[in-house]
């Protein structure tokens, strides 16, 4: 009795409710998005769901269970599986919406992109952890150059939705670990910087309409050449007076112009990387009338099934949107927009608030955790949930572009289902061990 009572101690209840109400929810509204006008369901995708609930419950007992302390030690080889997994999608994965992005096994489908999310996580905690007394700036570069392995081989599939959602990750642990403000905010500014520079162009030509000749030096070769090439001799010469001078203001003036300069480098690159889809997505997420009946019909069917949904919504399988199969991808991008519909306004808050505790925990979870490798983990898994959580709504209600990003708990699909469980379960597993001062277990 004294063994069970211990186990049953090792479980934080107010996570595992928070994921039974969603996951509940998420399996409802799966079936419901199988229903046709004729009122017949037509998929089996929410008893799939129910089965991938079932294996994520059993995966979140076990790594509650593990001692998490042990993957220090196996940390390097479980994030060089994870490579070689993605490596290898690329060239033999399923071709799945013009990307490589699956593997099948007999009639399952996985995607190595999500179970890739923990292993990243573990093996850049691991590093941070041990690393805690080098430079700042090395721990900075090298902490780069690991997230951009797995981020260049989801990119390379092509996956952008997924791809990004390992920067948030790498954000929120480098701001644990202790990693200067200032490089932090220079991964930001140069993502920001250029999704404008990339962003201010398409504008140009398919939202204006007309030729703005601050915008056009951006759309000219040459222009944009002399431009990079001006950026990057300020930048020099900024960072030649801080040498000589040792004045602050070089210093920001350097960093300020190396933000520009990089932006606008990786802006050309974007243009080149980008899909005709995906460009097609920005467009819509300025302007989606400008589309109405192509890219921009997700968005607008979107809109008008959440604000459809009043207070209370239409009722449980009554939605309009989803049954006449208004909505696409329902059951797994926009499934917030069919619970927005059937069950209103009410529904959204109470998902909001069940995301919101999960976040709160995370927090609770990372103060009271006596192991900086632990809280370096709880720290992505908190990016990874935030992320996913804002980007998703954010999409399906028009304020952020289209990314192909599932609404963790809710949306169908079992790899992610199970990375999520699973990164439920290491925190669970990060909690139970917070009085526990050992810093390594064999």
């Amino acid at each position: 009795m004294k063994l069970k009572f211990n186990i049953l101690t090792k479980f934080d209840y107010i996570l595992i409710l928070c994921i039974s109400i969603l996951s509940t929810i998420g399996i409802m509204f799966i079936y419901s998005s199988g229903i046709n006008s004729e009122g017949v369901n037509v998929s089996n995708e929410y008893q799939k769901q129910i089965i991938w609930f079932g294996v994520g419950f059993v995966l979140m007992v076990a790594f509650t269970l593990f001692d998490y302390r042990k993957f220090k030690r196996y940390a390097l080889y479980i994030f060089a599986v994870s490579i070689l997994v993605l490596l290898y999608t690329i060239f033999f994965g399923k071709n799945v919406n013009g990307a490589h992005s699956w593997l099948g096994i007999r009639n399952l489908g996985i995607q190595p992109s999500e179970p890739a999310k923990i292993a990243y996580t573990i093996f850049l905690a691991w590093y941070l952890d041990r690393s805690s007394e080098s430079k700042a700036f090395k721990r900075f570069v090298n902490s780069l150059l690991i997230m951009f392995v797995p981020m260049a081989l989801i990119l390379g599939q092509p996956d952008l939705g997924t791809a990004t959602v390992y920067l948030p990750i790498f954000l929120s642990m480098c701001f644990m670990a202790g990693i200067p403000i200032r490089y932090i905010m220079l991964v930001i500014g140069v993502g920001a910087t250029t999704a404008i520079f990339t962003i201010l162009p398409i504008w140009q030509s398919e939202i204006a309409r007309k030729t703005i000749p601050a915008i056009s030096i951006l759309t000219d070769r040459n222009l944009s050449l002399m431009v990079i090439a001006a950026a990057l001799l300020v930048t020099i010469l900024c960072a030649v007076g801080l040498a000589v001078f040792r004045k602050s203001y070089y210093y920001w003036l350097t960093y300020i112009f190396g933000i520009v300069t990089s932006g606008l480098v990786f802006s050309i690159g974007a243009g080149h990387v980008l899909k005709p889809y995906q460009i097609q997505r920005l467009i819509v997420f300025i302007d989606p009338s400008s589309d109405s009946l192509g890219a921009g019909w997700n968005i607008i069917q979107s809109k008008i099934a959440i604000g459809s949904g009043g207070l209370w919504g239409r009722g449980f399988l009554q939605g309009t949107q989803s049954h006449y199969r208004f909505l696409p991808e329902q059951s797994t991008d926009f499934i917030f927009s069919i619970i927005s519909e059937e069950s209103g306004f009410t529904g959204g808050l109470l998902l909001f608030l069940c995301f919101f505790i999960i976040l709160l925990r995370c927090l609770a979870i990372m103060k009271s955790s006596s192991n900086r490798f632990g809280c370096l983990i709880v720290a992505g898994i908190l990016g990874m949930f935030f992320y996913h959580f804002c980007l998703n709504v954010g999409m399906v209600m028009g304020i952020m572009p289209v990314a192909g990003i599932p609404l963790p708990f809710l949306s169908y699909g079992g790899s992610a289902l199970i990375t999520n469980m699973s990164a439920i379960g290491l925190l669970m597993g990060i909690h139970s061990r917070r009085l526990d001062f050992k810093d390594n277990v064999l």
